[in-house]
């Protein structure tokens, strides 16, 4: 057999990144001075959120900060689906002081704020002029410490940005290697707090970037080793930390599946759900995580016929939890009832008028391509109206 010859049932070459160092534990988050100190850092631009701050989960960051000497500054005013503006007037607080680390404390909203500064800070310009692919032309010198405090996004471990822009009512995505996080610390514990409302939205999003990255056109043997066993550790656990929120055992389960998952989708990409899911939030700013959960299980409906053998292992690792029996598509739709979870766009205060847009703006999103069925603009909007 030549080299160019294919092996059936071998898939095709791939490659496969990481480019974040992983640091995972309960606990760690306290290490965070003296990981810091050991780096040579000195001056820290701290970026989190309101409800972070009120929650209190500040408080330990700050104190590993204080306890090795180290200066900081902190960047509160994200908000959730940060917007264009609020990443220009990070990078102008940024650039006022000298600073030599980065440090992103929150959900994916924190996160991306931080990534995006980060890019301008080695950049310029505004963070919407680098929306696409491979558009960021050089990498920060700066490191960025990611320390999230939902399971969900996966953005402490991915390429991505996500930005609203509200003027044009779409979300842009920003997608380079620079906007890695050098590392990623994961402290379980600080997920203890988060409300049974965002555990679920988080927890849906995480589960659908495993099923998304799985059903994927770009998926590989790399990012279907991750994506199922993302799917294993969140379908047993997102129940139970939604049931109960101190459970620390589920809280370590989901934020294992949601960094695998995190890991997967960097490689593997999304697809339909996250494409209709930027339209839904631009026009109507519901929150992602539960845009997410409205159309995950139309979306793996009609996925279904083109890879009906992946569907049917989703189906086998949640039915196994669930111990239930149905398509992936059902199972996913009981899952997202019985975490609380909206199950019509009517619930949330979509107009139908609405749908039309959002469908033709759902293509304005580069995930889209990467659906293993791509849909017409009216089998998109003919799903809206199945979830509506």
């Amino acid at each position: 057999m030549s080299a160019n010859q294919s092996v059936q049932g071998i898939e095709s070459p791939f490659s496969f990144h990481l480019p974040t160092n992983v640091q995972f534990g309960v606990g760690s988050a306290s290490r965070l001075g003296e990981m810091l100190l050991s780096m040579g850092v000195r001056r820290v631009f701290l970026v989190t959120d309101q409800g972070v701050r009120q929650a209190g989960l500040l408080d330990e960051v700050i104190h590993s900060l204080e306890e090795k000497g180290l200066h900081f500054q902190i960047y509160a005013d994200v908000e959730p689906d940060p917007s264009l503006e609020t990443i220009q007037a990070g990078a102008a607080m940024f650039q006022q002081q000298s600073f030599d680390c980065m440090v992103a404390i929150g959900g994916g909203s924190p996160i991306d704020t931080a990534k995006g500064i980060r890019v301008l800070a080695a950049n310029g310009g505004g963070i919407g002029q680098y929306a696409g692919v491979n558009r960021v032309p050089a990498a920060s010198a700066i490191p960025l410490i990611a320390i999230p405090t939902t399971s969900g996004t996966g953005s402490e471990v991915t390429i991505f940005g996500v930005y609203s822009d509200w003027e044009n009512h779409v979300k842009i995505t920003v997608t380079s290697p620079h906007m890695a996080p050098s590392t990623a610390l994961i402290d379980p514990a600080l997920t203890l707090s988060l409300p049974a409302k965002m555990t679920a939205a988080t927890g849906i999003d995480a589960l659908a970037h495993g099923i998304e990255t799985f059903f994927s056109l770009r998926s590989s043997p790399a990012s279907d080793a991750l994506a199922i066993h993302a799917m294993k550790m969140i379908a047993p656990h997102l129940r139970r930390a939604v049931r109960d929120g101190a459970d620390m055992e589920a809280r370590i389960g989901m934020s294992q599946g949601s960094v695998l998952a995190g890991m997967a989708f960097n490689n593997g990409f999304l697809g339909l759900a996250h494409a209709i899911g930027s339209a839904l939030s631009g026009h109507c700013h519901v929150p992602h995580g539960v845009a997410i959960g409205l159309l995950l299980p139309h979306v793996v409906a009609f996925n279904t016929p083109v890879r009906p053998e992946k569907a049917e292992l989703i189906a086998d690792v949640l039915g196994s939890v669930q111990k239930e029996t149905g398509t992936a598509a059902e199972l996913v739709g009981q899952l997202v009832q019985d975490i609380g979870l909206p199950q019509r766009l009517q619930e949330v205060g979509v107009p139908e008028a609405k749908l039309v847009d959002i469908a033709k703006d759902s293509f304005k999103s580069g995930m889209m391509k990467w659906n293993p069925r791509l849909p017409t603009e009216q089998e998109v909007l003919e799903l809206l109206q199945k979830a509506f």
